[in-house]
């Protein structure tokens, strides 16, 4: 006789980092708690847990999502990239270094959430002007307000880049 109250789970194999990982977890498992409490990458935060404030913003096959609200099983197969991930060796992602040079960061909360969708801001192309970059970054929330120094950042690194 089977256990009914038992919950399914799902072999998940990804791409974290360039690193291969296969973990096995409860169907139910976000890619947020699979980072964060499977494979210790607590870099990436847990905000509101509903999709609503970019803090758990990482890179799912080049784009960015919000970890919360993608469950892990979904992302089988997939290449996911985290903050952790960003810089090379000991050299900054070049959109890290702009946030420490335009101080776009007070407490430091949403900062892996903010350069990781500035990241992909710039890989989109929205970053003409300082409306378009706000306007791209609007699903990422600031508690502590620091919007002009975070869209300077992205201004710079986009600056940078091309």
């Amino acid at each position: 006789m089977s256990d009914e109250s038992s919950t399914p789970e799902a072999t998940v194999t990804l791409q974290v980092n360039g690193t291969n990982t296969q973990v096995t977890c409860d169907v139910r498992t976000t890619l947020l708690d699979l980072l964060r409490e499977r494979l210790r990458l607590t870099g990436t935060k847990k905000g509101c847990n509903r999709g609503e404030c970019g803090a758990c913003t990482v890179h799912l096959d080049g784009r960015r999502v919000n970890a919360c609200i993608v469950l892990a099983a979904s992302a089988d197969g997939s290449e996911v990239t985290t903050i952790e991930g960003l810089a090379r060796d000991d050299e900054l992602h070049p959109v890290q270094q702009a946030f420490i040079e335009a101080d776009a960061f007070q407490c430091g909360f949403c900062t892996p959430g903010q350069i990781m969708s500035a990241v992909c801001c710039i890989q989109e192309g929205h970053t003409g002007s300082n409306n378009e970059i706000r306007e791209w970054m609007s699903g990422n929330i600031c508690r502590c307000s620091a919007y002009p120094q975070i869209a300077a950042a992205v201004e710079a690194a986009a600056g940078k880049e091309q």
